[in-house]
């Protein structure tokens, strides 16, 4: 039986670096960045105010006070977007706008606040000290600089700077491109009639939104029913364009198992258990030479082995720095029990530092899995913990909301 360590780098070496592309920024939010971005200018890109105001020479204001205000004539007028900025002479100021240029000569912004606001002869009552509220050029960041590390996953705040230093595309790592297949003969679509002994797919639904939630591309395959021959013959005919097969059921132990039966015979997948619940039944290995990560039939045991093997395989394919879900230290909200030897995870509520189970260790209990934002990891050597025990939660979509 395979550790849950070993089971996750057999599944990493699998995955193979995609190659890169060039896109617009604005198609770029939530891409990994393949290429270091430098910073073609400064920031900021030339030395301006940080406020409204005047800007003087220090000198000419330092000693100004409610009580001795000092009068100097407003020599000129900057907003922001000016460009023909002149010099600032002795004894005068300017009078200046957030964020437009600093005229040389001047060493210190007085705002607004301290002035009487007028446009001809200004009364200055009292004065910041030298340098204040000037923002310099390449304060910020400074020009040939990297702004951008090759390995982050571009948001907002990231794009906005990629823009701010000049850049209007970057190189991104294409998305992974992953085939999901559910299998099993009692599969529905969901809107139609059920049958006796029938239940509506939702395997292949949970799978491609979360590897769309990776970073990766999801094309769903239409689920077939355990026929060995039809699912190789389904399967075989799309792999060409895929890096990565995912499928879900058909390794267990039982009769019908439809995947083990069809990938086993080719000798390339491996089928193993893993100290693990949910999800021991695992498989991993090539089919014509594209990985494939073939998964445990029930939605929690399907949704928890892609967060243990395959979400984290697949980002750190893709050169994500830190791939890995957030994880943190909770109190149990109360007593919990595990089985031996076996690393559990749980559903669970994670609030304020203590976290609640959400219902049973059942893998087959999805409306529980939809309420939780966390997975409470119960290590192999631990079966029994009291209520206020310290436990580590990996934290899922919602925990953050």
């Amino acid at each position: 039986m395979r550790t849950v360590e070993e089971h996750q780098q057999v599944v990493a070496a699998l995955l193979r670096q995609p190659g890169t592309e060039e896109v617009p920024l604005a198609h770029a939010a939530g891409r990994v960045l393949a290429e270091d971005v430098t910073a073609a200018v400064g920031l900021p890109v030339f030395t301006n105010s940080a406020m409204d105001g005047y800007a003087a020479r220090w000198a000419d204001v330092a000693t100004a006070s409610d009580d001795a205000p000092v009068h100097l004539p407003v020599a000129a007028d900057l907003p922001a977007g000016r460009t023909d900025v002149p010099d600032l002479a002795p004894g005068t100021v300017h009078r200046i706008m957030t964020g437009a240029p600093m005229p040389p000569g001047a060493d210190v912004v007085v705002p607004v606040e301290r002035t009487d606001g007028a446009t001809d002869t200004v009364r200055i009552s009292s004065a910041p000290a030298r340098d204040t509220h000037v923002r310099h050029a390449g304060e910020d960041i400074a020009r040939g600089e990297v702004a951008l590390s090759a390995g982050v996953v571009l948001g907002s705040s990231q794009l906005g700077l990629a823009a701010s230093v000049g850049r209007s595309t970057v190189v991104v790592r294409r998305r992974p491109r992953v085939l999901v297949l559910s299998t099993g003969t009692e599969l529905v679509a969901p809107g139609e009639p059920l049958a006796p002994g029938q239940i509506y797919e939702s395997n292949s639904l949970l799978l491609a939104t979360a590897v769309e939630a990776a970073g990766g591309e999801a094309r769903t395959l239409h689920f077939v029913p355990d026929d060995v021959d039809q699912f190789l013959s389904t399967v075989r005919a799309e792999l060409a364009t895929a890096d990565l097969l995912v499928t879900s059921g058909g390794v267990s132990m039982g009769a019908y198992e439809v995947v083990k039966d069809a990938f086993g015979a080719l000798g390339t997948v491996e089928f193993v258990k893993v100290a693990m619940q949910p999800g021991g039944p695992q498989g991993c290995g090539t089919v014509d030479g594209v990985p494939v990560v073939t998964l445990p039939g029930n939605p929690v045991s399907s949704f928890v082995s892609f967060e243990v093997f395959v979400r984290p395989a697949l980002r750190a394919a893709m050169g994500i720095t830190h791939p890995q879900r957030l994880r943190t230290t909770a109190r149990l909200v109360g007593p919990l029990v595990s089985p031996a030897a076996r690393r559990q995870y749980l559903r669970g509520w994670f609030d304020a530092g203590e976290v609640s189970q959400v219902g049973g260790p059942g893998s087959h209990l999805v409306a529980h899995l939809a309420r939780a934002n966390c997975l409470v990891v119960v290590p192999e050597d631990v079966t029994e913990l009291p209520t206020g025990s310290e436990v580590e939660v990996v934290l899922i979509e919602g925990a953050l909301q």
